[in-house]
């Protein structure tokens, strides 16, 4: 161990696989929510409007605090806030088992916002310190690891909630408790590092591929990168949590067949993540972003007008690329302000959340006035504003660098 502490360039895979692990498990605390909206639709007789607030408490607590908390540890890191972020959704979790009100349901979803804020940015610095020069991959394995656990939300509501019911939340808490020991001992070594730090009075540097840049073209840059997250999250929000409603309705599909399709465009977005960060250090971050954007948008401008055969063909081209540059934002955004690595990882996923959780309330209100047809429509517009890509700075792929 000391000597991959000594040199900053070597990668730490073991490191890098159990923070993805943790990201999963993490994730599919977080999905256990949009999993169980069937069911609380039926049996609490919560409206679409009610299940969108339900989303929107969860993710704005998400992303209102992941900035701060990733503003504060690059100040002063927390090694042991990891573990600690995971007990407060363990306790979410606990509680939504056995709410049968939808204040009670509202609390617990403070608790795993709150502990979906401390793991995020914490979790990239994790990410990042065990990268070495293998930054793309790295990002890769992490985010792959919480993009899975969203995507287990279909097969939970599918093949837990359908048969246990509301009570097989329960079943997370078993997951949860692993997840707990794995970010301990994360938080150990992550402590190591921090030491190692101090000691050899050297600090990870990380090497940005982007020209050097005025503060104002800094600005502008985000400001592109925010449009892409705005409409790619508002976009996958109504995907997940909301078309199986959709394909319950216009193709008369059953809950079951309609939560297995939102799995299989959640798993091909897996593998697109995965891809995405490896590929990024290969030919540069802007051009994976560009392939994410224009290869996806006609698919998703024709997904409401195609029959059922068709819309599974385009999920799963959807889900694969539009996911692609996924971690590779989140990337961008620490390149453009190199300084501050967990300020920018908490700013990109903490907006992702936020735009997910507005995306949710709204998407719930137009389906409740306007029609899931409208809605549908509506939202397949979206992804034009992706075309904003075309203007962010040139990069140079990190493997010439």
């Amino acid at each position: 161990m000391n000597k991959q502490v000594a040199n900053f360039n070597n990668p730490v895979y073991p490191i890098m696989i159990a923070i993805g692990i943790a990201h999963l498990i993490n994730d599919t605390m977080q999905a256990v929510i949009p999993a169980m909206f069937p069911l609380l639709e039926k049996d609490l007789g919560l409206t679409f409007t009610q299940l969108g607030l339900i989303s929107f408490v969860l993710n704005i607590i998400a992303s209102t605090l992941q900035p701060v908390i990733g503003f504060v540890s690059d100040k002063k890191p927390m090694p042991y806030a990891l573990p600690i972020g995971m007990m407060s959704s363990f306790i979410g979790i606990a509680i939504l088992a056995f709410s049968t009100q939808y204040e009670a349901i509202i609390v617990a979803v403070l608790f795993l916002g709150f502990g979906s804020a401390v793991f995020h940015p914490e979790g990239s610095r994790v990410s990042f310190m065990a990268a070495g020069s293998k930054r793309g991959l790295a990002q890769s394995i992490y985010q792959v690891g919480g993009n899975s656990g969203q995507a287990l939300a279909p097969l939970i509501s599918a093949f837990i909630f359908d048969i246990y019911g509301q009570r097989g939340a329960a079943l997370v808490l078993l997951a949860t408790s692993v997840g707990i020991v794995v970010l301990a001992n994360i938080s150990k070594w992550y402590k190591k590092q921090l030491e190692q730090e101090r000691t050899s009075k050297k600090k990870r540097i990380l090497v940005s591929s982007l020209p050097p840049l005025t503060k104002k073209q800094v600005g502008t840059a985000l400001t592109l990168l925010f449009i892409i997250i705005f409409a790619r999250s508002f976009y996958t929000t109504n995907i997940t949590s909301f078309y199986v409603f959709y394909l319950m309705d216009h193709y008369d599909v059953s809950l079951r067949i309609g939560q297995i399709l939102i799995f299989t465009f959640m798993a091909f977005g897996v593998i697109g993540t995965f891809f995405g960060g490896s590929l990024s250090d290969r030919i540069g971050r802007k051009n994976v972003i560009l392939l994410s954007v224009v290869v996806p948008l006609p698919f998703c401008l024709a997904l409401p007008y195609v029959p059922l055969w068709a819309a599974i063909i385009f999920l799963i081209i959807i889900g694969a690329l539009i996911m692609i540059s996924f971690s590779v934002t989140v990337i961008y955004a620490q390149e453009l302000v190199p300084t501050k690595i967990g300020t920018m990882a908490g700013l990109t996923t903490g907006f992702a959340f936020g735009i997910g959780a507005i995306g949710a309330i709204v998407i719930g209100v137009l389906m409740d006035h306007k029609g899931i047809d409208f809605t549908m429509i509506v939202v397949s517009l979206l992804p034009l504003l992706l075309l904003v890509a075309l203007f962010l700075p040139k990069d140079k792929p990190a493997s010439t660098l």
